[in-house]
């Protein structure tokens, strides 16, 4: 479904829910959700985010999954959650305070759901959120009780730093850290 104009102007500062659960292999989680997913209800939603192709192309699914069918990653043992619940047209409107208390809301959420990993989609949001300013991508050395936690390129079409086959040889390296290097059916 392609939002309106209207639909999409209606969807700011909407929030849309995790798809989550405890005990999950990995629990994806974007900087905030845009306005095409909030008009939508789906994360990633936004045609030219390169999340879904990246997860494929990273071997963690057996297909390109659409924003439609994000319920389907939870029986693969991955899930999706955000920093900053608040629908915007660009993460950057988004305040430090704003990511800061998102952090600290995620850190008790992975707290409560305990996944075996936390990847965050956004250096920026990331070290913002966190306090960590020298972080870098990749495995972070602190994790969350008995959660590791992973930084991620953000995949917006917006990050010009990465292209898609590098993005999802960031997502591949994760992958092989979580489950060796065999794909994933589904």
């Amino acid at each position: 479904m392609k939002p309106t104009a209207e639909q999409l102007l209606a969807a700011k500062d909407t929030t849309i829910p995790d798809v989550s659960g405890p005990g999950l292999r990995v629990l994806f989680c974007g900087i905030n959700p845009g306005l095409w997913s909030g008009a939508t209800g789906h994360h990633f939603a936004r045609p030219g985010n390169r999340f879904w192709p990246a997860l494929h192309r990273s071997g963690f699914t057996g297909h390109q999954y659409r924003p439609d069918e994000q319920r389907e990653l939870l029986a693969l043992g991955l899930g999706i959650t955000n920093v900053a619940p608040r629908t915007t047209a660009k993460a950057d409107e988004l305040t430090a305070e704003e990511l800061r208390e998102g952090g600290a809301a995620l850190r008790e959420r992975v707290l409560r759901l305990r996944p075996r990993v936390l990847a965050v989609l956004g250096i920026g949001a990331y070290r913002t959120a966190f306090g960590q300013r020298r972080a870098a991508i990749g495995r972070q050395p602190e994790g969350i009780g008995d959660t590791e936690v992973w930084v991620l390129p953000n995949p917006s079409g917006l990050n010009a730093h990465y292209t898609l086959d590098g993005l999802a040889e960031e997502f591949r390296k994760l992958r092989e850290a979580v489950e060796g290097s065999t794909a994933v059916e589904g």
